[in-house]
């Protein structure tokens, strides 16, 4: 059949919403109100002032219409117009269905990657940037079995669990989201730049954030509210009271999804926010397996197990890790309990600590690394 000669073009279109989407001092609530109120962008920019004002307000209703945004609106196209480089806008079959059960979801979303580990069934993980040792290992060993399972595990792209949920993840065939706080031509925390890369690459990179838009404390919360939405439950790893993963947490059951937490050593003030989840109602799990049988995840295949125990090289190694027990202890504490001598328990620490088995924290304390 021939093409309609009426029809708009697809890049006016894209145009449009940008433009929309770009109006400073307008926010998602007022684009929404205007899409609600008019339809599509090009119908919103091409009511009058005084229709637009009944909506959002005399001087809204100005700047929607006087505004110059015509360069912010080139850029963007620009950016858009190379190589795995997506804007998606709420009229777009590919943007994510999960977020349209949402009271709030993003008129537009900037993606860079594969866009079709939307299509994915995920779950969000989260947890401490300051994460202990340990809490590195089982979020990256829970992240590679979920995904080696099917399912794409979306985070932050922030430092400590985040970033190792992402590289667990991308280990498996689910892949993974990682849903940022500041523009898509922007990465932060600069340290993950090599992780934001491979994402980019083998995964997806989201963000509602214009380009340009650097990091700022209050983008996080919001951000926050998009890896719940993304997930069909959130599994928190470690979090301190007060951590913004509890946001999440919070932001996963307002919406209707799951809630996970691992629980950790009393002793750990990271493992607090967990513990206080799992009293409010969370699921407590100890691996993969017991995500995946509360999610009712029925794709066949073996999980691999969450967590690897160590397997010490000799006699001595294995008493010294029954010292240890799995909280974090002194050397003076596991000198007592081993009976050994100084220099022998600074040898075995040393080996095992080269091999993977035990972790040296901060205060001259030492954790076994299950």
């Amino acid at each position: 059949m021939p093409s309609d000669p009426n029809a708009a073009d697809p890049a006016d279109l894209l145009a449009a919403w940008l433009r929309l989407s770009l109006t400073p001092g307008l926010g998602d609530a007022g684009q929404r109100a205007l899409l609600a109120a008019f339809g599509l962008p090009d119908q919103v920019l091409a009511a009058g002032r005084a229709a637009l004002a009944r909506v959002v307000g005399d001087r809204l209703a100005a700047t929607v219409l006087d505004a110059d945004r015509e360069a912010a609106v080139a850029a963007h196209l620009a950016w858009a117009s190379e190589a795995d480089h997506h804007i998606l806008t709420l009229a777009d079959a590919t943007y994510p269905g999960q977020l349209l059960t949402m009271a709030d979801p993003p008129t537009v979303l900037f993606a860079k990657g594969r866009l079709d580990v939307l299509e994915h069934r995920a779950l969000a993980m989260v947890g401490a940037r300051s994460a202990t040792a340990q809490g590195i290992d089982n979020a990256r060993a829970f992240a590679a079995a979920l995904s080696g399972a099917g399912l794409t595990v979306v985070s932050g792209l922030a430092l400590g669990i985040d970033a190792a949920a992402h590289e667990g993840a991308l280990d498996g065939e689910g892949g993974t989201i990682a849903v940022i706080g500041t523009g898509a031509d922007r990465i932060y925390p600069s340290r993950n730049q090599a992780l934001a890369r491979r994402i980019a690459r083998e995964g997806l990179i989201l963000t509602e954030f214009p380009l340009g838009t650097p990091a700022r404390r209050h983008h996080f919360p919001k951000r926050n509210r998009l890896i719940a939405g993304l997930a069909r439950g959130v599994l928190v790893v470690e979090a301190a009271i007060g951590s913004g993963s509890l946001i999440t947490a919070r932001l996963a059951a307002e919406q209707g999804r799951e809630v996970f937490a691992i629980p950790g050593s009393i002793h750990s003030p990271l493992s607090r926010g967990c513990h206080r989840l799992i009293r409010e109602g969370a699921k407590l799990v100890e691996s993969a397996g017991d995500v995946l049988e509360e999610l009712a995840w029925t794709r066949p295949g073996a999980v691999a197990p969450a967590v690897a125990e160590p397997v010490p090289a000799d006699g001595a190694a294995q008493s010294v890790l029954e010292a240890l027990g799995f909280d974090p202890v002194d050397l003076d504490t596991l000198l007592q309990r081993s009976g050994l001598t100084p220099d022998s328990l600074s040898a075995i620490l040393l080996t095992m600590e080269l091999d993977g088995h035990v972790a040296r924290l901060p205060g001259g304390r030492f954790q076994r690394i299950q």
